[in-house]
């Protein structure tokens, strides 16, 4: 990753275009609040929000994609949590500049 003082790279800045493409999505922004606290499958994520699960895992699939969320085997379940501490940091960035 280039540094402060480094121009990046074409490939970098493409990269993170497309990073934040996936934030502009409201629904997948709603998933990933409610993935801040607890892991939850596919369909308690579509009770929480009132979805039909085809299109939480659409969603969960581009989240995936964009390592914003993980996922693990449990018994026949799938579970998702946030990826890392980043996404949280992310999130939080954003709500506090559009708080300002």
């Amino acid at each position: 990753m280039a540094r402060n003082t480094d121009i990046p790279t074409e490939e970098e800045l493409y990269d993170l275009a497309e990073l934040f493409k996936v934030f502009g999505d409201s629904t997948r922004i709603r998933i990933l609040f409610q993935l801040f606290d607890k892991e939850l499958s596919v369909g308690e994520l579509a009770d929480l929000l009132n979805m039909n699960q085809s299109a939480v895992s659409h969603q969960l699939k581009v989240l995936k994609q964009a390592k914003l969320v993980k996922n693990r085997r449990d018994g026949k379940s799938i579970i998702y949590s946030l990826d890392d501490e980043h996404v949280r940091t992310i999130i939080a960035m954003g709500i506090d500049h559009i708080e300002e």
